[in-house]
C-alpha cells in the first residue's frame, strides 16, 4: 500500500469539498430549472414573476420541496408559503 502524505491527504480532502459543492451546485440548478418549467406551464406569466425569489434560494432541500409543491399547489401565494412561511 503506497504511503500518502499529509499534502496528498489535504489535497484529496480539499478535491473532494470541492467535487461535492459543484454537485450541488448543479443540483440546485437542475432543480430551478424544473422549477421554471413548472411554474410556467401550471400558472403562466405569474408563476415565472416567482423565479427571481426562488433563485434566491440556496437551500437544496427547500427547492426540492417547492418543486414537489408545484405539482399539488393552486395557487402561487400558496407555493409562496413553502419558502416564505408565515411568520408569527
Amino acid at each position: 500500500m503506497r504511503y500518502v502524505t499529509s499534502f496528498e491527504r489535504i489535497g484529496i480532502e480539499k478535491g473532494i469539498e470541492q467535487g461535492i459543492e459543484q454537485g450541488k451546485n448543479q443540483l440546485r440548478q437542475g432543480l430551478i430549472k424544473g422549477i421554471s418549467l413548472g411554474l410556467r406551464l401550471k400558472f403562466g406569466e405569474l408563476g415565472t414573476s416567482l423565479l427571481p425569489e426562488i433563485e434566491a434560494i440556496a437551500s437544496v432541500d427547500t427547492l426540492s420541496a417547492v418543486l414537489d409543491a408545484i405539482a399539488t399547489f393552486d395557487t402561487v401565494e400558496q407555493l409562496r408559503q413553502v419558502y416564505q412561511p408565515a411568520s408569527e
